[in-house]
């Protein structure tokens, strides 16, 4: 049984020991959580179950996954502490796929031995191979049958039979997995509402999340309405943070205030702090977490922190320099460095160095029309938004600006595929108007 050199058999690393950020070992793995796919595509690996010390199974993303190999499992960043709970839609790969009853290529009856998955972007991997057993037939008077030869065959040519469940939304799910965000909420709004809330319970938290950002204000506040709290509080925790400050501002202040106190106490603080702003200024636009580096970071630091691919191509346009501490609000602003500028310099140079003295920076409080125009005068697609104190409080995004300068209704127009303004002129007996959505009450699957 062999496999592509860089694939990992995972029957390998079931019980190692996995290290979290500080070297220090938390637990072990127990299994890992897949999500099927449609038309043969490999299998997507979406994390890790990690069993803790104390025989509480939580749940890791991939992108946490800092390192495997033979001997342990090392993770970044923060981890959630919750409880781990299966969707329906995922499939455990000990659990589930393990001893598996499929058909082999040839035709022949066999179980799934052993899968291998493979990285096919930074931190993200998929299902490549899968180590068959043939099964034998059953030896007479019980004598115990001899084993059958393992072969590794693409997952490809069993997919069939390892074919997601048979109900409609779970194959709607399968479906919407490759999308990108704003063609899952072009799926989500041509659903009746208790079609759209039944796959969005089904929908993982960050896909949800990406595909909440893309849909009509009163379609966001209908659809959150339908998820049980909990689990709207882990969706709102997966939105970029002005996004769901926007989303809970629309939101009855008690409900609002019950999801605030349900979401982790930093997200929390971070839309808290959008909130105090208003809407259409640069403090009400801006999100909390721009590339932020101390002067003594080097080029090498500041573009490994914008290949991360958490960060959005926007916010990874620009570093910015500032005193300790590096969080916002952060110690005092000492200006930015364009990315053009971080890739012509030698990698070990202080990024500090390299700073662009010229350019200005917004205050909170500054309206639309100025920030659009600032972006307009300097031709950029995001900017520093600076207190009176010096401090860097957050950075504005060109999309966030051109969500504001849209007309209201415009993302139920792009639903609607009304996508040419000059198609409109030509057909102007064309009705338009915004869909709207109504309220569904229905129970999600427990959180993680």
């Amino acid at each position: 049984m062999s496999a592509n050199p860089s694939s990992v058999f995972l029957s390998r690393l079931q019980g190692l020991p996995v290290l979290d950020a500080s070297g220090d070992q938390i637990g072990k793995v127990r299994d890992f959580v897949g999500q099927i796919r449609v038309s043969g595509r490999p299998p997507t690996i979406k994390g890790v179950v990690v069993e803790l010390l104390a025989a509480r199974r939580i749940f890791v993303p991939m992108l946490r996954v800092y390192s495997l190999d033979a001997n342990q499992v090392s993770l970044s960043g923060v981890i959630d502490a919750r409880r781990f709970v299966k969707r329906d839609t995922e499939t455990l790969v000990y659990d589930d796929l393990f001893d598996r009853a499929v058909m082999a290529p040839d035709g022949k009856p066999a179980t799934i031995f052993d899968v291998a998955m493979r990285q096919v972007h930074v931190r993200q991997w998929e299902i490549h191979e899968v180590a068959l057993r043939e099964t034998l037939p059953k030896r007479p008077f019980g004598f115990t049958s001899r084993k059958g030869a393992i072969r590794t065959v693409h997952w490809s040519q069993i997919a069939s039979s390892v074919a997601a469940a048979d109900q409609a939304t779970d194959r709607k799910v399968a479906q919407l997995v490759d999308m990108r965000p704003a063609d899952v909420a072009r799926e989500l709004h041509d659903m009746d509402p208790s079609r759209r809330a039944e796959v969005a319970r089904a929908l993982a938290d960050e896909q949800l999340a990406d595909a909440f950002q893309e849909l009509p204000e009163d379609e966001q506040v209908s659809l959150l309405s339908s998820l049980e709290v909990e689990r709207a509080a882990d969706v709102l925790e997966e939105m970029d943070p002005d996004d769901a400050a926007d989303l809970i501002g629309d939101l009855p202040d008690e409900i609002a205030e019950d999801l605030l106190q349900r979401m982790e106490p930093e997200d929390a603080a971070d839309v808290r702090s959008l909130m105090q702003y208003e809407e259409l200024t640069a403090g009400g636009m801006m999100t909390p977490e721009p590339v932020i580096l101390p002067p003594d970071a080097t080029i090498a630091d500041a573009l490994a922190k914008v290949c991360n691919p958490e960060v959005t191509p926007s916010t990874a346009s620009m570093v910015f320099i500032t005193r300790t501490p590096t969080d916002t609000p952060s110690g005092r602003y000492l200006g930015a460095v364009h990315i053009q500028r971080l890739l012509r310099e030698p990698p070990s140079v202080m990024a500090a160095t390299v700073i662009d003295t010229t350019l200005p920076t917004l205050r909170p409080e500054d309206d639309l029309s100025k920030v659009s125009r600032f972006f307009a005068t300097y031709n950029l697609v995001v900017a520093p938004v600076v207190n009176t104190s010096g401090q860097l409080i957050g950075a504005v995004t060109v999309d966030d600006v051109l969500d504001h300068m849209l007309p209201d209704d415009w993302r139920g127009d792009q639903m609607d595929g009304i996508d040419h303004p000059d198609e409109q002129e030509a057909n102007p007996d064309t009705p338009t108007g915004t869909p709207g959505s109504t309220p569904v009450h229905s129970q999600s699957q427990e959180a993680r």
